[in-house]
C-alpha cells in the first residue's frame, strides 16, 4: 500500500534536493498514522503545524488509506489556525523554550535577549525530551532524532550552525520580535534580572567596581550581579548585531 505525499515551504528541507517541492509515493503500513508515514520521509512531527489528507484537515493518529493525498505545512506561529488543524491541540502561545547541550551559545544569546530558555548540560534525549513536556517548553535542537520521539509536542529544528544566525532564525520563524526584551534575563541561569541598590551588594562587589559604578542590577534566581562595565558594551554590540540580521531577513524576503 502507498500514498501520496506532499510537504512544502521549509519542511522540504528535510528531503534529499532530488526529492523537494515534489509529489512523494511513500510506501506504509495498515497500523501506521499519517506522522509515522511524514517521519519516515525524514520530517521530524514537531515541524508540522498542519497536515491534510485528500484535502481534509486530520490530527497526527489519521490512519491513512491506499492512494491518499497528504499534504502536510511547516509551524504557522503568526497565523491561527487552530479551528483548521487538530495536529496540535495545545499550542504555546507563551514561547518558552529548552535547547540541547549543542546549542549552549544559542542559549545565551536568547537570554540576553530576554527569551525565557533553559539549557541542561547533563541532560540525555530522554530527559530533554521529557523536560520539554513536562516544562512547556519548545525543544531547540540540531537533531531530526530527538524531535521525533512521540512524547515532544513542540520543538524546532535549528537549521543554522552559527549562534546569532540561529538566533536570528528563531526568532523570524517563532515570530518573537515583539518579546524582545535584552538585558532582562540573566545570562547563567535565565531567571529576571532586576534593578537593586548598591548598599544590597555592595559587600560581593571587588573594590575597582565599588569605587567606579553605582548602577546594578541582580538576578532574582542566582543572585548573580550586572552593572555597566566593558562587558556591557561587548553584549550590547551583540544586540545590535542581532537586530541587524532580523533586519537583513526582512530585507531578503
Amino acid at each position: 500500500m502507498s500514498v501520496d505525499l506532499r510537504v512544502y515551504a521549509e519542511l522540504n528541507g528535510f528531503l534529499r534536493p532530488d526529492k523537494r517541492h515534489t509529489v512523494l509515493r511513500r510506501p506504509f503500513r495498515p497500523h501506521q498514522t499519517v506522522k509515522d508515514v511524514i517521519e519516515a520521509a525524514g520530517i521530524p512531527h514537531t515541524e508540522v503545524d498542519l497536515v491534510l489528507v485528500n484535502g481534509r484537515p486530520v490530527t497526527f493518529g489519521q490512519r491513512p488509506r491506499h492512494g491518499d493525498r497528504i499534504t502536510a505545512y511547516p509551524v504557522f506561529e503568526t497565523l491561527d489556525i487552530g479551528r483548521v488543524t487538530g495536529v496540535r491541540p495545545h499550542p504555546l502561545r507563551e514561547p518558552r523554550f529548552i535547547a540541547d547541550v549543542n546549542l549552549g551559545g544559542l542559549a545565551k544569546l536568547m537570554r540576553l535577549m530576554g527569551l525565557d530558555v533553559q539549557c541542561q548540560w547533563d541532560a540525555d534525549d530522554a530527559a530533554l525530551a521529557e523536560l520539554s513536556t513536562a516544562e512547556h517548553r519548545i525543544l531547540l535542537t540540531r537533531d531530526r532524532g530527538l524531535l521525533k520521539r512521540r512524547n515532544v509536542t513542540h520543538g524546532v529544528y535549528i537549521r543554522s550552525d552559527q549562534p546569532v544566525a540561529q538566533i536570528v532564525e528563531v526568532i523570524r520563524r517563532l515570530d518573537l520580535g515583539d518579546r524582545l526584551a535584552p538585558f532582562t534575563r540573566c545570562l547563567r541561569c535565565g531567571g529576571a534580572v532586576v534593578a537593586v541598590a548598591k548598599a544590597e551588594v555592595e559587600d560581593r562587589l571587588q573594590p575597582l567596581t565599588r569605587r567606579h559604578y553605582d548602577a546594578f542590577r541582580q538576578c532574582r534566581d542566582c543572585g548573580r550581579i550586572y552593572w555597566q562595565g566593558s562587558h556591557q558594551v561587548r553584549l550590547a554590540a551583540t544586540v545590535a548585531a542581532i537586530r541587524t540580521g532580523l533586519n537583513q531577513e526582512v530585507r531578503g524576503i
